[in-house]
């Protein structure tokens, strides 16, 4: 018999920073598709839109007046998902139906006053207000008595939800660790007792050494295709020291996450020279007083394109009944990604 090819044969990966596992079908990328393609997003938006209740001076649903900002702008969301003002109760009968009262915040961050731009299409100057502006909301909802974890997060394009093309992200902060984190900060402890050092550390080392999931690093930061990656072009970005959040960043590394926060999504929209769609955000540890030392700050990319800008990936099936699974092996997408360049396509017609 054969011996075992990861390139070639099914197999497990175990994601150590959720402590589930992902099934790894390499021979199914082969296979012709014949199922459902997507339309590309437009990408031919004005600087300003009159329409846009993101853009400088425009009046919101709700009655109030969006500043003339120059660069960044932050407000509590008009349709927020979560309430600060909720009364405490709940219910739980035999322990089965159990449900309990939320509270929270949720604030919408404008990336630009500039309706037609994105994250890859900014300068890194720009972008390092985006990071500045995350750190001191975290640090602000952080502090609150009522609030234990801040998510950082932004959904680019119709195909991930967004509502609004405008360059934004938003910021949910809650009493409780909502499950991912959860689930993240439950492995990084287990580790970090075990071994005395974060999760990420020694991963990170790993990948330094192997070089074949590393898609682009700076001094501060690295940017990789998880060996463990469900989404076909899944990306982690990791700080190489291993800060527990984004207060504790120097000006440096402030600025050398702006640049590969461009660098990153420059590559996703040269990869099919689209405005390309992804969800991300920033896992780092909660605000409720601990130090958490076994936290160590990354950011997650999960873009659902697979084979072209029309043909994405779905979770359906046995995915949702029983493990993940992707086809194209981590490898190839790093691959990928290293090939296509970093000067944004549209500066390069």
């Amino acid at each position: 018999m054969a011996s075992f090819d990861s390139t070639e044969h099914p197999h497990r990966r175990f994601n150590p920073l959720s402590g589930e596992w992902v099934l790894v079908s390499p021979h199914r990328s082969k296979r012709p598709w014949q199922g459902q393609e997507e339309e590309t997003e437009q990408d031919n938006r004005p600087a300003y839109d009159p329409a846009c209740y993101l853009c400088p001076g425009n009046t919101r649903v709700g009655g109030e007046v969006n500043p003339a900002y120059e660069s960044t702008f932050v407000f509590n969301n008009d349709f927020g998902a979560l309430q600060a003002d909720v009364p405490t109760g709940g219910i739980n009968e035999g322990g089965l139906l159990r449900a309990e009262a939320e509270s929270g915040i949720c604030r919408v961050i404008c990336f630009s006053p500039q309706h037609d731009l994105t994250l890859p299409q900014m300068t890194v100057p720009a972008i390092r207000k985006v990071v500045d502006l995350w750190a001191a909301e975290y640090q602000a909802l952080g502090a609150r008595p009522d609030i234990n974890y801040v998510q950082i997060f932004e959904n680019k394009g119709p195909m991930m939800g967004c509502s609004n093309p405008h360059p934004h992200g938003q910021i949910w902060a809650q009493r409780t660790v909502p499950g991912e984190p959860a689930k993240e900060g439950g492995q990084q402890l287990a580790y970090f007792q075990e071994h005395g050092r974060t999760l990420l550390t020694d991963y990170l080392a790993l990948e330094l050494e192997k070089k074949e999931r590393v898609v682009l690093e700076n001094e501060y930061f690295v940017v990789l295709v998880p060996f463990w990656a469900v989404w076909p072009f899944e990306t982690l970005l990791v700080s190489r020291r291993p800060v527990q959040d984004l207060t504790q960043l120097t000006d440096d590394e402030r600025d050398a996450l702006a640049d590969a926060l461009r660098r990153l999504t420059i590559r996703y929209d040269n990869l099919f020279n689209i405005s390309f769609p992804y969800s991300s955000g920033l896992h780092q540890r909660p605000t409720d007083g601990q130090a958490h030392p076994e936290w160590h700050l990354h950011m997650h990319f999960y873009p659902p394109l697979l084979r072209s800008a029309t043909v994405r990936k779905f979770m359906v099936g046995y995915e949702l009944l029983g493990d993940p699974q992707r086809d194209i092996t981590p490898e190839f997408s790093a691959g990928r990604l290293r090939e296509v360049s970093e000067t944004h396509y549209k500066e390069a017609e």
